[in-house]
Protein backbone atom coordinates (compact mmCIF):
# COMPACT_ATOMS: atom_id res chain seq x y z
CA UNK A 1 0.00 0.00 0.00
CA UNK A 2 0.85 3.56 -1.09
CA UNK A 3 0.67 6.16 1.55
CA UNK A 4 0.60 9.88 -0.19
CA UNK A 5 0.84 13.38 1.95
CA UNK A 6 0.17 16.76 0.20
CA UNK A 7 1.45 19.76 2.21
CA UNK A 8 2.18 23.74 1.16
CA UNK A 9 -0.75 24.92 0.18
CA UNK A 10 -2.39 28.46 1.65
CA UNK A 11 -3.99 31.42 1.05
CA UNK A 12 -2.06 33.81 -1.61
CA UNK A 13 -2.00 36.71 -3.30
CA UNK A 14 -3.01 37.00 -7.46
CA UNK A 15 0.43 36.55 -9.58
CA UNK A 16 2.35 34.75 -6.51
CA UNK A 17 4.34 31.66 -6.44
CA UNK A 18 4.03 28.64 -4.41
CA UNK A 19 5.42 24.95 -3.97
CA UNK A 20 3.24 22.04 -3.48
CA UNK A 21 4.93 18.58 -2.05
CA UNK A 22 4.36 15.32 -2.54
CA UNK A 23 5.36 12.82 -0.13
CA UNK A 24 5.42 9.53 -1.34
CA UNK A 25 5.72 6.02 1.39
CA UNK A 26 4.71 2.42 1.44
CA UNK A 27 5.86 -0.96 -0.37
CA UNK A 28 6.71 -0.17 -4.22
CA UNK A 29 5.35 3.29 -4.24
CA UNK A 30 9.18 3.83 -6.56
CA UNK A 31 7.29 1.56 -9.31
CA UNK A 32 4.42 4.37 -9.36
CA UNK A 33 3.89 7.18 -11.32
CA UNK A 34 3.14 10.59 -9.89
CA UNK A 35 0.38 12.90 -10.98
CA UNK A 36 -0.92 16.09 -9.62
CA UNK A 37 -4.71 16.98 -9.80
CA UNK A 38 -7.07 19.83 -8.61
CA UNK A 39 -10.90 19.88 -7.97
CA UNK A 40 -12.23 23.78 -7.42
CA UNK A 41 -16.13 23.93 -5.86
CA UNK A 42 -18.35 23.08 -8.11
CA UNK A 43 -16.22 21.29 -11.24
CA UNK A 44 -14.91 18.22 -11.94
CA UNK A 45 -11.64 17.21 -11.00
CA UNK A 46 -8.37 17.94 -13.59
CA UNK A 47 -5.66 16.79 -14.17
CA UNK A 48 -2.46 19.28 -13.48
CA UNK A 49 0.70 17.21 -14.31
CA UNK A 50 2.19 13.99 -14.04
CA UNK A 51 6.19 12.31 -13.89
CA UNK A 52 7.45 9.13 -13.81
CA UNK A 53 9.95 8.21 -10.22
CA UNK A 54 12.91 7.72 -13.32
CA UNK A 55 11.69 11.49 -14.82
CA UNK A 56 11.75 9.37 -18.40
CA UNK A 57 8.22 11.04 -18.31
CA UNK A 58 6.92 14.69 -18.10
CA UNK A 59 3.37 16.30 -18.64
CA UNK A 60 1.72 19.63 -17.71
CA UNK A 61 -1.75 19.94 -18.65
CA UNK A 62 -1.76 22.23 -21.89
CA UNK A 63 -3.54 25.49 -20.12
CA UNK A 64 -1.31 24.87 -17.31
CA UNK A 65 1.98 24.80 -19.17
CA UNK A 66 4.59 27.45 -18.43
CA UNK A 67 3.18 28.39 -15.20
CA UNK A 68 3.26 25.30 -13.66
CA UNK A 69 6.03 22.72 -13.43
CA UNK A 70 6.46 19.33 -12.06
CA UNK A 71 9.31 17.52 -10.19
CA UNK A 72 10.58 15.05 -8.24
CA UNK A 73 13.49 14.24 -5.69
CA UNK A 74 13.72 10.08 -5.44
CA UNK A 75 15.91 10.39 -2.53
CA UNK A 76 13.32 12.03 -1.07
CA UNK A 77 10.76 10.59 -2.21
CA UNK A 78 8.52 13.29 -2.75
CA UNK A 79 7.29 15.28 -5.81
CA UNK A 80 7.03 18.79 -6.20
CA UNK A 81 4.35 21.09 -7.84
CA UNK A 82 5.63 24.56 -8.63
CA UNK A 83 3.16 26.91 -9.50
CA UNK A 84 3.80 30.67 -10.93
CA UNK A 85 2.12 33.67 -11.58
CA UNK A 86 -1.08 32.10 -9.36
CA UNK A 87 -4.44 33.48 -10.92
CA UNK A 88 -8.21 33.35 -8.94
CA UNK A 89 -8.86 30.57 -11.19
CA UNK A 90 -6.19 28.08 -9.67
CA UNK A 91 -8.04 28.51 -6.36
CA UNK A 92 -8.77 24.29 -6.02
CA UNK A 93 -7.94 21.45 -4.06
CA UNK A 94 -4.75 19.74 -5.04
CA UNK A 95 -4.36 16.45 -4.86
CA UNK A 96 -1.23 13.58 -5.22
CA UNK A 97 -2.13 10.35 -6.72
CA UNK A 98 0.34 7.28 -7.84
CA UNK A 99 -0.79 4.84 -11.02
CA UNK A 100 0.99 2.71 -12.92
CA UNK A 101 1.79 4.86 -15.76
CA UNK A 102 1.98 8.74 -16.71
CA UNK A 103 -1.96 9.53 -17.42
CA UNK A 104 -4.22 12.67 -17.37
CA UNK A 105 -7.03 10.09 -16.63
CA UNK A 106 -8.34 10.07 -12.98
CA UNK A 107 -9.13 6.59 -13.18
CA UNK A 108 -5.66 5.67 -14.20
CA UNK A 109 -4.75 6.07 -10.72
CA UNK A 110 -4.76 3.93 -7.75
CA UNK A 111 -3.55 6.00 -4.78
CA UNK A 112 -4.55 9.52 -3.56
CA UNK A 113 -3.80 11.95 -0.51
CA UNK A 114 -5.96 14.04 0.64
CA UNK A 115 -5.22 17.39 -0.83
CA UNK A 116 -4.18 20.96 -0.04
CA UNK A 117 -6.04 23.67 -0.45
CA UNK A 118 -4.57 26.48 -2.22
CA UNK A 119 -6.61 29.83 -2.68
CA UNK A 120 -5.67 32.85 -4.87
CA UNK A 121 -6.97 36.26 -3.71
CA UNK A 122 -7.92 39.11 -6.35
Amino acid sequence: QVQLVESGGKLVQAGDSLRLSCAASGAGFNRYAMGWFRQAPGKEREFVAGISWGRYTVDVADSLRGRFTISGDNGLNTVYLQMLRLRPEDTAAYYCAAGPVVSRAEGDYYYWGRGTQVTVSS
